[in-house]
């Protein structure tokens, strides 16, 4: 009905607040008058704070395959990830799902330390249309390795430790 805005739960699909947050932005823009972008449902991250932390978005690899894409699956271990193991922290992965084709991004999947700080990097990565080899972002790693309880990790890691965190084209790594 026009001139009747819902957001959040009411709209349905995710419930989450990141995505409410956003459906009110476009709300508002548009009761301004403005003529909004409307919100890619396809590429809200959906985060799990637990332990081990969880994080997805855009489909997984069962379905991309039943809509019909052949895809190419990249995954990448957090005990090769210099930050996991300088907090002491290895359990977990990360999936990156893409168009074999085309190297589009089609999912992302995350169950590790900080999976929720990360997941927001293939939001972005996803919005700009990257794929996996092409998207050379370099990170600063590991920032939390210089403050409480981690610097001991740091230290006992020892020279020519990789203190990296892979950009966005290392999850391509087997794409």
């Amino acid at each position: 009905m026009k001139g009747i805005y819902a957001i959040g739960d009411m709209a349905g699909r995710q419930l989450l607040a990141h995505k409410a947050m956003a459906e009110g932005v476009v709300a508002a823009e548009a009761i301004a008058g403005h003529a909004p972008r409307p919100v890619d449902y396809g590429n809200v991250p959906s985060c799990t704070y637990c332990r081990p932390q969880v994080a997805s978005i855009g489909l997984t690899e069962a379905a991309a395959k039943g809509n019909g894409r052949e895809v190419s699956v990249g995954r990448f271990p957090f005990t090769a990830n210099g930050k996991a193991v300088a907090l002491g922290d290895t359990e977990g992965f990360l999936k990156v799902v893409a168009d074999k084709r085309t190297g589009e991004i089609l999912g992302v999947h995350i169950v590790g330390p900080e999976a929720t700080e990360l997941i927001h990097e293939f939001a972005v990565g996803r919005t700009l249309e990257a794929t996996p080899r092409g998207a050379d972002a370099h990170h600063p790693r590991p920032p939390d390795a210089l403050r409480g309880g981690a610097r001991g990790h740091a230290r006992r890691a020892g020279p020519g430790h990789p203190h990296l965190m892979p950009g966005i084209s290392d999850f391509g790594h087997g794409l």
